[in-house]
This record gives structure tokens, sequence and C-alpha cells, in this order.
């Protein structure tokens, strides 16, 4: 549902409650109308979708989650400026075990626009740190892993970013495996 639709529909609850108050006496009926319209503009800045989501990923049910968050169609008419982030996240998270190529632009796009908790950042760099050290970019991957360090203040991704530092440690293979044959070949 658009965002705006949202708030003409929570404009008309207020309205539909100041109508049942003034007008017709009604004041029980008055009020509870009138506090239904905190929820459509609840809804504005928090999208449905993008809660329902969060909830499915916390019960690890990835399959229902990428159902809701293809319910959203065109992000920037259904969700408000600072959901955007989120909606990256998401799909990011939802994607990194399927397709893990496909997560490190969304976790970008994600930290580009922004997100509320540190927590998501640190989540958000860590898998950012995790592309750049598959790729190779050993650098970059310290630089980030030491920034997603900082983030998670309350140290729920310890383990995880202690094992990255474990394997920026240990030699890549491309530079340790040689030809056989490379050997063999000189001037003759």
């Amino acid at each position: 549902m658009n965002k705006y639709i949202k708030i003409a529909v929570a404009a008309l609850l207020i309205l539909g409650g100041l109508y049942m108050m003034i007008f017709t006496r009604n004041l029980g009926w008055g009020i509870v109308i009138f506090l239904l319209s905190a929820l459509p503009i609840f809804l504005f800045f928090k999208n449905e979708n993008i809660l329902l989501a969060f909830w499915q990923l916390r019960k690890q049910d990835m399959v229902k989650a990428s159902k809701f968050l293809t319910n959203i169609t065109d992000y920037k008419s259904q969700l408000h400026k600072t959901q955007y982030g989120y909606y990256h996240y998401l799909q990011g998270l939802v994607l990194a075990q399927d397709h893990p190529t496909k997560v490190e632009p969304l976790m970008k796009k994600a930290l580009e626009y922004g997100l509320n908790m540190k927590h998501d950042r640190a989540m958000a760099t860590l898998n950012l740190a995790a592309g750049a050290i598959s790729r190779g970019r050993r650098q970059e991957g310290q630089r980030l892993l030491d920034e997603a360090k900082a983030l998670d203040t309350a140290g729920m991704m310890t383990d995880q970013i202690k094992m990255m530092k474990d394997q920026l440690k240990m030699p890549t293979m491309q530079k340790h495996i040689h030809n056989p044959h490379m050997r063999n070949r000189g001037k003759f």
C-alpha cells in the first residue's frame, strides 16, 4: 500500500473520531476511532511488510521473510525514507545463504541509506567484510572487520569476527599453489 494512503486513512479516522465526539456526542466510540488512527500513522513510518519480515527472520524462516519482502514492489513509494536501508538490509540477509555474491551491493546500499541500530550496521559491515575477504581484498576486509568490531558494542558478533580474523591470518591458496611444469621451464 502506498505510504500516503496510510496518512489519508489516518486523517479520515481522526476526522471520524472528532465527528463522533463533537456532533453525535458519542464520546466513547469517538475516542476509540481517534485512537485507531495511531495504527496507520505508525505503519507510515514502520512498514508492515518489513516488520513481518523481521519477525520471520527472527524465527529463521527465510522463505516467508522473502515472501513479505517481495510484497514491496516499489520501495520508494511504499516505504518511508528511514526504511530504505532496512529494506536492502533484509534483502541481503535473506539472500546471504543462497546467493552470497548478491549480498555485497545490497549491504552497501543499506549502509548508504542508513541503519538506525548499531548491531544492524555491524552485521552489514561484517557481511561486507566477508565479501571482501572472499574476493581477495584482505586490507579492505581487515578494515571492515575492525569497523564491525567497533560497532558491535553488545558483543553479539564477537565469534563471527574472531572466525573471520582467523580466516584472514591463513595464507591464501592462490599464492602457494605452484604449477609443477613451471619448474622445468628454462632457457632451453
